[in-house]
């Protein structure tokens, strides 16, 4: 049994765009624009049954198109975005955590972004990205030529928030969701004259739950007529707004369909929709077990559309099971170019299914992957992470374990997961990577303080890293420290972003990397609210923030090489030194 692993993936190779693609004239190449949800279940859209809420312009992408009937994802948020821009299970490129740098792909990964582009398209990703911050981990260095938005996971406040263009911090206008699609309608605009290649990236319906009121109010005091197969756990709060910042969503894909059209270029623009893992929370999901974080159905299941007029029949339904990792091979399949990637891919082209010709489709294995759980996915069994068996079409609410009924194909399917443990598990969880400080062709580097590590009484201001910041900075003891190796000697201008009240201003700093050390003092008094109440519509676990003022350090001259990355406190004339949440380095010179 352990040869099953290899042989499915000789199949997978077989099955793949390798030798099947031809590179078209740029005239004759379809443009892309790939939606991504976060947190989206697969029960938050009206095409699969809830009529909780009402979702006509994502459902409108599957009527015009194909729809697939079993896609699957990764439990949580980081690992899918990886499996969909490598087109690789996510253990392989090396993302094993959703922060601390283990979020981020392995440099010797081919994303999507560098296979569209290097075949001549204009390249963009607009909202969240979290598969690493710092170049080249950062989007521009994984094929997209503009970026906007942010790069760590969740994000403390939807309006009018700090993000970034290509690695320059600014101020975003209004919710995000809105202006992530502006931002993308006016890329399309800018490349209608060539093939581009556009993905957005939502960061809702992920807490904390903000939404619009034009959205909220319709949900504020609504009566939910469907409810979780657990109803006593839901919190009606939660669902209402989760279900507002879907419409919202909605909206949004409706106004970027609607350019299109406007544009004239619907015909000529293939375009997908699917979520990165099951719903945030307990809400109607089709009866299914498992919600994120779960390697069963309900937490892995996802919705997917691919709209392409003229080439992808209308109302197409694709019953065959398929996964975030065929996205790569299908999309440059579909446009006719070859994968950039030098390495064997996971996923297959599923181009055979939209054309209608994979009559012969061959039985698979999709094998859904969290914190050492792994599940086993055939076109019929899920074999969950504790080794029992559940016939889906017959139980799709897995309550039914028939591995004692079917012995020969449960141990078939556990050596399967073995040799998939066995192949690609091992050592996937430790691997020793700086965060990386600095380059050649790349000007900026944020060294948040979700990356950092601290001692003495230093805190985080939330136990989920993402957007937090450090506090509680009292002593001459104290340490903030980065594991950092610089990529390309040179001079930085160094900004420092803190808060800090006047009874407290006046404290001396070192900042150290290696040899080379920069002193600041605090000489104004910058303490701002907290920010994120008054915008969530329920309480939310992430941190609040704030708007934090730039320092300027001035200028150091940084060795390449690793080295800790260290902040400490020289001499501290009041209570505490300051709130701290970033640093940020430019390189000077060309």
């Amino acid at each position: 049994m352990k040869n099953t692993f290899f042989v499915l993936l000789l199949v997978a190779i077989l099955l793949g765009p390798f030798s099947a693609t031809r590179t078209l004239p740029a005239a004759e190449k379809p443009n892309v624009v790939v939606f991504l949800t976060d947190d989206q279940g697969w029960g938050d859209l009206s095409i699969n049954g809830n009529s909780n809420l009402s979702t006509p312009r994502i459902d409108q992408l599957a009527h015009q198109g194909a729809r697939f009937d079993r896609f699957y994802v990764c439990p949580v948020c980081s690992p899918t975005r990886a499996e969909f821009l490598t087109g690789r299970y996510h253990p392989r490129s090396g993302v094993f955590s959703t922060s601390a740098g283990g979020e981020r792909m392995d440099l010797d990964e081919m994303t999507i972004a560098q296979t569209f582009k290097a075949a001549g398209y204009a390249t963009a990703a607009f909202g969240k990205w979290h598969n690493g911050m710092q170049y080249p981990y950062h989007p521009n260095g994984r094929g997209f030529d503009e970026y906007y938005g942010f790069c760590s996971g969740h994000w403390g406040n939807y309006y009018d928030p700090v993000l970034e263009h290509n690695g320059k911090l600014v101020r975003g206008e209004g919710f995000v969701i809105d202006d992530f699609t502006s931002q993308a309608i006016h890329f399309i605009e800018q490349n209608q004259d060539q093939p581009f290649f556009v993905y957005l990236p939502y960061n809702t319906p992920h807490s904390p739950m903000q939404v619009p009121d034009r959205w909220w109010d319709t949900f504020r005091d609504k009566t939910l007529a469907m409810h979780n197969r657990q109803p006593d756990r839901e919190n009606i709060g939660h669902v209402r707004a989760a279900l507002a910042m879907c419409e919202n969503i909605d909206w949004n894909v409706g106004r970027l369909l609607d350019r299109l059209d406007e544009l004239d270029l619907a015909e000529d623009t293939i375009v997908v929709y699917f979520a990165d893992n099951g719903p945030n929370g307990f809400r109607w999901n089709g009866d299914m077990r498992g919600r994120k974080g779960s390697t069963d159905e309900g937490g892995v299941r996802s919705p997917l559309s691919i709209r392409w007029p003229g080439h992808i029949k209308a109302e197409s339904e694709i019953t065959q099971i398929s996964a975030a990792i065929d996205l790569l091979p299908t999309l440059a399949d579909l446009a006719g170019i070859p994968v950039a990637s030098k390495q064997p891919l996971d996923g297959v082209s599923l181009k055979p299914l939209l054309s209608g010709s994979g009559t012969d489709w061959p039985e698979r294995m999709i094998f859904s992957h969290w914190k050492g759980r792994v599940s086993v996915r055939t076109q019929q069994y899920r074999l969950d992470h504790q080794g029992r068996l559940y016939d889906m079409p017959e139980d799709p609410g897995q309550r039914r374990d028939v591995a004692a009924a079917n012995p020969q194909l449960t141990a078939r399917l556990k050596a399967a997961a073995a040799d998939w443990k066995e192949e690609i598990l091992p050592g996937h969880d430790t691997q020793d990577r700086p965060f990386l400080l600095g380059d050649a062709v790349y000007r900026y580097t944020q060294i948040p303080a979700r990356d950092g590590v601290t001692t003495g009484n230093v805190q985080r201001s939330n136990r989920y890293p993402n957007c937090s910041f450090f506090t509680n900075w009292t002593s001459l003891d104290d340490r903030i420290e980065w594991d950092v190796e610089v990529r390309q000697e040179g001079t930085y201008r160094v900004e420092l972003y803190y808060s800090c009240p006047k009874a407290d201003i006046g404290s001396l700093f070192e900042l150290r990397h290696g040899e080379s050390v920069l002193t600041g003092r605090i000489t104004k008094p910058h303490d701002p609210p907290l920010e994120g109440a008054e915008h969530d519509r329920v309480k939310r676990t992430e941190s609040y923030v704030k708007d934090f003022r730039a320092l300027k350090l001035g200028s150091i001259k940084l060795e390449a090489g690793r080295s800790m990355l260290t902040l400490r406190a020289l001499e501290i004339p009041g209570s505490q030194v300051m709130d701290f949440r970033l640093l940020m380095f430019t390189r000077m010179g060309n």
